[in-house]
C-alpha cells in the first residue's frame, strides 16, 4: 500500500479499536439502542458539516444502496456490539470483531473478480486469527449462557461488516466517500431512532460528563471520521485489505485496558500482538513470498488513481 493508505489504515484501526472502551463507558448510563442513536446522530451532524464543504451528490438511484449499508454496516452491527458489551468485556468484543477478515476472505471471491483466496491471504488469515485466539485464550469463563450469546452476536456483527465491505466495493463504484458516509449514516439514524424509542422507552439523556465524552468520541471519530476513512480505503485497496484493520482492534483494546483499567500484561499480549501485526503486514505487502509473486493488479491501479 502507499504511505497515505498505510496512515489511513493505522488511524482507522486505532480509532475503531478504542471504540470498544468508549462503548463500555457509555453503556453505564444508556441502553445499547440509545447509544447507537446518539452515535449515529452525532456522526450525521459531523457528516453534514463535511457536506457543506465538499457538496457531495446523492442520486435517487443510490438511496437503496445507502439504506442497505445504513442497516448492515451501521445500525445492525453496532447495536449487536453494544448489546454484546453488556455481557462481555470490551477487550473480548474487540477480539471477536477481528473475525471480519475471516468472513471477508471467504465471501469476497464469490462476488469480486479481483479478490482471490491466495496463499498469502490464507497465511495472513491464519497468523492473524492465531493471534486473536492467543489474546482471547483466557477471556471466556465456562457456564455463562449470556456471555456465550454475546460472543455469537459479536460474530454476527462481524459477518455483517464483511458483507457490507464486499457490497460497498461492488455497488458504490464512482460514489464519493462523503456521499457514501452521509447517506448510510443518515439512513442508519432513521432505522435506529424508532427502535430505541420503542424498546428502550422512556428515552433519557445521560447525566455524567464522561458519558457525553464517550458518545461524542463514538459519533464524531468512531463513526464520522472512521466511516470516511473506511470508504476511502475500500475504494483504494479493496474490502479484504481494509477488513484487516480489525486485527489491530485486540491489540488496541488490550493496551487501553492496561493503561486505563490496570489490567495485567502477560505473554498473551506479546505473542498475540506480534502475530496480529505480522498478519496485517503480510496481507498488505507486495514483496515476494512464494516462488511466484502474488499481485493484485486492479487494487494496485486503484491505489495509483487515489494517490
Amino acid at each position: 500500500m502507499s504511505a497515505k493508505n498505510w496512515c489511513k489504515f493505522i488511524l482507522l484501526g486505532t480509532i475503531w479499536g478504542s471504540s470498544f472502551l468508549w462503548i463500555k463507558i457509555a453503556l453505564q448510563e444508556v441502553g445499547p439502542l440509545t447509544l447507537v442513536t446518539f452515535r449515529a446522530g452525532f456522526a450525521t451532524l459531523g457528516l453534514l458539516a463535511v457536506a457543506l464543504v465538499k457538496h457531495p451528490k446523492i442520486h435517487k438511484a443510490d438511496i437503496w444502496i445507502l439504506a442497505f449499508l445504513g442497516f448492515f454496516n451501521i445500525a445492525l452491527p453496532i447495536a449487536l456490539i453494544c448489546w454484546s458489551e453488556t455481557h462481555i468485556s470490551s477487550g473480548m468484543a474487540a477480539i471477536l470483531n477481528s473475525t471480519v477478515p475471516l468472513f471477508t476472505i471467504l465471501i469476497a471471491p464469490l462476488f469480486l473478480k479481483d479478490e482471490h483466496l491466495t496463499r498469502r491471504r490464507i497465511l495472513g488469515l491464519l497468523l492473524g486469527f492465531g493471534g486473536v485466539i492467543v489474546l482471547m485464550s483466557n477471556q471466556l469463563d465456562e457456564g455463562d449462557a449470556l456471555k456465550a450469546v454475546g460472543v455469537i452476536t459479536m460474530l454476527i456483527a462481524a459477518a455483517s461488516y464483511a458483507v457490507s465491505g464486499i457490497f460497498t466495493r461492488k455497488m458504490t463504484v464512482g460514489m464519493k466517500p462523503e456521499a457514501q458516509s452521509l447517506g448510510q449514516m443518515g439512513t442508519a439514524f432513521l432505522f435506529i431512532l424508532p427502535a430505541s424509542l420503542s424498546f428502550e422507552a422512556p428515552f433519557h439523556f445521560p447525566t455524567l460528563a464522561i458519558s457525553y465524552v464517550a458518545l461524542l468520541w463514538l459519533g464524531l471519530l468512531g463513526s464520522c471520521v472512521a466511516t470516511l476513512l473506511w470508504f476511502s480505503l475500500v475504494a483504494s485497496v479493496g474490502p479484504t485489505r481494509t477488513s484487516m484493520t480489525t486485527y489491530i482492534f485486540p491489540l488496541v483494546g488490550v493496551l487501553l485496558g492496561l493503561i486505563f483499567l490496570g489490567e495485567r500484561v502477560d505473554w498473551r499480549l506479546a505473542v498475540g500482538g506480534v502475530l496480529i501485526i505480522l498478519a496485517v503486514v503480510l496481507v498488505n505487502s507486495q514483496k515476494r513470498l512464494f516462488t511466484k509473486k502474488e499481485t493484485f493488479p486492479l487494487v494496485e491501479n486503484l491505489e495509483q488513481e487515489n494517490d
